[in-house]
């Protein structure tokens, strides 16, 4: 019997998502880490969200680049799924690590979930992960946030301050999606409460551990978060549809699609 080629790829998904940053750096191509190991990237010394599985590698590119990012996926190994990248490869990607069974998506010039932004214009802001304010934009989006998407949350506002610019975490971009949408700041603005409502009486003393104190107090950074949302001026279509108010669902049910090969 043949023996099978050893895997390029690396075990551990963060350092394989900053290897495959890598390579499409080397050929010119944009291509930024996002989800839940982006948070880890940010916060290195982060150790709670260490035990978690961590197997899902989330990526962020462009439609210019979307086919050169494709091209070295598989060149490094990847398998497409090709019916649903003919289907939706225009906004999303599926690729899957075949020797360590680990899926790979690759979002394309938005996020469109609960809410959406677009991000193409912005992955230059930073690297290797999409910048500050879009990977908090990510989870604040979220409507039914889970225990791993509150942890990602807050480490984020414990690491990072909260700035006018994409030196920190641009609290202008944000904004200026809470002040003109209205679903985008009733959702964001209730994650807000409930990280308050965490940290006050769920969180742990390993949860947003970083062997050393944080640099930031998250509630108070959650708190001027909060303030700044409030205090920036609503656009005429916020203010029309603040008075519909939680009569019409003010979000989307994000849909799930099965993969194949």
């Amino acid at each position: 019997m043949a023996e099978t080629a050893p895997s390029t790829t690396l075990a551990d998904p963060l350092a394989e998502a900053l290897r495959l940053i890598g390579l499409a750096d080397a050929q010119g191509a944009m291509l930024r880490l996002m989800g839940g190991l982006a948070f880890h990237a940010q916060a290195p010394e982060w150790t709670a969200g260490v035990e978690r599985e961590r197997r899902d590698i989330d990526l962020a590119t462009t439609s210019r680049d979307r086919k050169a990012v494709a091209e070295l996926l598989v060149a490094n190994g990847y398998v497409p799924d090709r019916q649903y990248n003919a289907l939706y490869g225009h906004k999303q990607l599926y690729f899957v690590d075949p020797a360590r069974e680990r899926p790979v998506d690759v979002l394309v010039d938005r996020l469109e979930m609960c809410h959406s932004f677009l991000f193409a214009d912005r992955l230059a802001l930073d690297r290797p992960t999409l910048p500050l304010a879009d990977l908090l934009l990510s989870k604040l989006q979220v409507v039914k946030v889970n225990r791993k998407d509150v942890l990602d949350t807050l480490i984020l506002l414990a690491e990072h301050p909260l700035t006018k610019d994409d030196t920190g975490i641009n609290t202008a971009r944000i904004t200026a999606l809470t002040s003109t949408d209205w679903g985008w700041w009733r959702t964001a603005t209730g994650n807000l409460d409930r990280l308050l409502g965490f940290l006050e009486s769920e969180i742990g003393p390993s949860d947003l551990d970083t062997g050393r104190p944080n640099r930031y107090q998250p509630a108070v950074q959650v708190g001027a978060l909060r303030a700044a949302i409030d205090a920036a001026p609503k656009s005429t279509r916020w203010r029309l549809r603040s008075r519909i108010g939680d009569r019409v669902a003010w979000y989307e049910e994000p849909e799930e699609v099965g993969h194949g090969r």
